[in-house]
């Protein structure tokens, strides 16, 4: 992964503005295989800063592999990942990741687990305090200190895992279907809080989900990978700010639907697929 300055070609394109506080990050035609297995086929993608970016497809077409490739936890096959721009001074980690399992540790407390993220690199005992008790009120636990994870729902717990990501400051946020453990209730509850959150935030997303609506309701574009090998098969762009959606708006259900249009038949085919496996 390699980190350049910012081209001036796009200073003042979508994003300029989030320029100071994220990345741009850019998939430059990568591709991925697993001994044989054929992942991933000459992706080239732009994230610009600030931007969040939802990534949807069959199963088994390579999105999280994607995510990882992004995240600098896989290295890609063939292809690279630049990341250009500076993170904001106060960024203590550039890329970081929320998982769908949460990733508590059950002995530390609320406040205890997002401290864990910021022990080493703020000393400073007040400081550390004051970034723990602004991501409490952020995510809405101010109330919830001093509880252990076992005490919590899981649309707490996720919350914590949100809180704890952004203690860092990250330039990079990378979502992997972060609800999907979730109840059906509570994942639409916690959509309305992450698009204020996401909105707030300012940072460079990229947001990995199955599900059509939290595609259209958290992300500036959405990029639709067909079956594996994944490929770019479109992009499409919500044009309404994201803390403005809401649950039902016509225009979103029907680019639901035409996203559903797109990948509806390779995921069927990737079903059987799944189901013929031995």
């Amino acid at each position: 992964m390699t980190l350049t300055s910012p081209s001036p070609a796009n200073a003042d394109g979508p994003g300029a503005a989030a320029q100071e506080t994220s990345l741009r990050l850019v998939l430059d035609h990568v591709s991925h295989s697993y001994g044989e297995t054929f992942a991933l086929d000459d992706i080239a993608l732009v994230f610009e800063p600030g931007e969040v970016v939802a990534l949807v497809g069959p199963s088994g077409c390579g999105k999280s592999t994607l995510l990882n490739i992004l995240g600098g936890l896989m290295l890609p096959t063939k292809g690279r990942v630049l990341m250009q721009g500076k993170p904001r001074p106060d960024c203590l980690n550039p890329l970081t990741y929320v998982f769908q399992d949460f990733a508590l540790l059950p002995w530390r407390t609320v406040a205890g687990n997002i401290s864990l993220v910021i022990e080493d690199t703020m000393r400073d005992e007040e400081a550390r305090r004051a970034r723990i008790a602004e991501m409490l009120r952020l995510t809405g636990l101010s109330d919830f200190a001093d509880a252990y994870p076992k005490q919590l729902s899981g649309g707490m717990r996720q919350r914590v895992g949100i809180a704890r990501a952004l203690a860092v400051r990250p330039a990079c946020l990378f979502m992997d279907e972060p609800l999907s453990a979730l109840d059906a209730q509570t994942r639409t509850l916690l959509i309305d809080e992450f698009a204020s959150l996401i909105a707030e935030a300012g940072i460079t997303t990229v947001y990995v989900t199955h599900s059509l609506n939290e595609a259209v309701r958290l992300a500036d574009r959405v990029v639709v990978l067909s079956r594996r090998p994944g490929r770019v098969k479109a992009v499409l762009a919500i044009e309404r700010p994201i803390g403005e959606r809401h649950e039902g708006d016509a225009d979103l259900v029907e680019k639901e639907k035409e996203i559903w249009s797109l990948i509806r038949d390779e995921a069927s085919a990737a079903d059987r697929e799944l189901d013929d496996a031995p």
